[in-house]
């Protein structure tokens, strides 16, 4: 096996995917379009509301921070919460209510209409993020979740921004270059205007 070729590789297929994405203008008009509607919704007194599994999970926690700590320069905190961050209550509602319901719960509990709510899932199949986004739907939330190439069952539910590819990796890696932009536009947006 040949380690610097396999580097290589994986460097090259992670830009090759990000070259995908640029090249696809309804892709960067959706990533626009959810910067634009974070700012409205935290103009509005809402929040930005993250929810994954996994390695989604940390980009939810991850992009979360952006807003409330500091992207690119010092200014006051933006309103943001990653789901299940709080591990008494997921482990409370896994354990009476099962695992699919440990973002729905939440989410019922802390959502306004003005909220926009990311759900983050490679696959698009996650359950419990599934269920989530069935409860920010009948609050009334602006829904906009992060995918792969298919979207699985969160593309019949939700606009969804879809990296095309198929690999996981691929996809987490996608995910948090869009999400730092749109955090980054946000923060501008949100500051300078």
């Amino acid at each position: 096996m040949n380690t610097h070729q396999e580097i290589v590789n994986t460097i090259q297929a992670s830009i090759d995917v990000k070259k995908a994405i640029l090249s696809e203008t309804q892709i960067l008009e959706q990533i626009e379009t959810l910067a634009n509607s974070c700012i409205l919704s935290l103009k509005k007194g809402g929040k930005v509301i993250f929810a994954g599994n996994g390695g989604s999970f940390a980009d939810s926690q991850h992009l979360s921070a952006e807003l409330v700590s500091r992207l690119q320069f010092d200014r006051g905190p933006l309103a943001s919460i990653a789901l299940g961050t709080n591990s008494s209550s997921m482990s409370a509602i896994a354990n009476d209510y099962g695992y699919d319901k440990v973002f729905a719960r939440e989410l019922d509990s802390i959502a306004n209409a003005q909220d926009v709510f990311i759900p983050i899932s490679t696959s698009g199949n996650s359950p419990n993020i599934i269920a989530a986004i069935g409860v920010g739907l009948t609050k009334g939330l602006n829904v906009i979740g992060f995918t792969g190439q298919s979207g699985g069952k969160m593309a019949d539910l939700c606009t969804c921004i879809k990296v095309p590819s198929n690999r996981t990796e691929r996809i987490q890696e996608s995910h948090i270059m869009i999400g730092h932009i749109v955090c980054a536009l946000v923060e501008t947006g949100y500051f300078k205007q």
